[in-house]
């Protein structure tokens, strides 16, 4: 009797523990889909304030009319699903990782997920939301136990903008010049982006080859390789441009943080699906 009892309070306990677990999964993923849809709205209630790409430094000039070869799409929503080998911060092997972006070029807006291992078939997933000036970041194995969450903080909030404008190349409306964007001329190759949004700026260093391609973006300063996470990182190049919906789109890339004159690439691989949503 008694050890029919004790079986049976392990049995519960263990369908308790099960349940439990499952409805973290399914809060996750829920949550997941809330923020996917409020960056979704928040693209298609902005009203765009991009401006004719016409009096621009030269390099910018060519990667326009290289990159909208014919009108600017009015792209509101871009969802982007993509797969490669991932560096966790502070580690030096890469695993395979899948993950998908919902950006909006109108207005700096964005969220990310990603699913990497973290153990021997232990998989995490990782996601960044970045609404409304404000940056959320949380990591859980198996969706349900957290490992890592960082609240948000004015410097978190410009590293959110600037991964915005570092993934830019994506949604290119994002680069014309607008109520939140603005370009310096540096010299025939490079030029300087600058983003300002909810009181917060950043900037990056634009290398635009004599085809026009926006080779890569960079920092102006180095990051601090310390952190949990990589966050935007300091550098990313892009290739294999491919024309999508009348747009030219970079299809593999490289991301990396960087510090003292080196780079350490932490995310490269390339794009698997691209939709897109447009103003009506």
């Amino acid at each position: 009797m008694r050890k029919s009892v004790i079986l049976n309070i392990a049995v519960a306990t263990i369908a308790l523990a099960s349940a439990t677990f499952f409805y973290a999964q399914y809060q996750t993923s829920q949550h997941l889909i809330s923020l996917h849809h409020q960056a979704t709205e928040t693209g298609l209630i902005a009203n765009p304030s991009w401006q004719p790409p016409t009096t621009l430094p030269a390099p910018v000039l060519r990667y326009f009319n290289f990159t909208f070869p014919d009108k600017i799409p009015r792209a509101a929503v871009i969802k982007v699903e993509m797969s490669g080998e991932f560096r966790r911060p502070q580690q030096d092997t890469f695993s395979f990782t899948t993950a998908r972006q919902t950006l909006t070029p109108a207005t700096p807006a964005m969220v990310f997920e990603a699913r990497t291992p973290v153990f021997s078939n232990i998989w995490a997933l990782a996601y960044d939301a970045y609404l409304n000036g404000q940056m959320e970041m949380k990591a859980k194995i198996l969706s349900a136990l957290t490992i890592m969450e960082q609240p948000a903080t004015p410097e978190l909030d410009r590293i959110s903008l600037r991964r915005w404008l570092l993934e830019a190349p994506l949604y290119p409306q994002a680069l014309l010049p607008s109520r939140y964007v603005r370009w310096e001329a540096i010299d025939n190759n490079h030029a300087r982006v600058i983003a300002r949004y909810k009181g917060l700026t950043t900037s990056l260093i634009a290398d635009i080859d004599a085809q026009g391609k926006l080779k890569s973006l960079r920092a102006e300063n180095d990051g601090d390789l310390t952190t949990p996470y990589h966050g935007s990182g300091e550098y990313a190049a892009r290739s294999d441009y491919r024309m999508i919906n009348g747009m030219m789109i970079p299809h593999k890339f490289s991301i990396a943080r960087h510090a003292k004159g080196t780079d350490y690439p932490f995310w490269h691989g390339e794009i698997n699906d691209y939709q897109i949503s447009y103003y009506p």
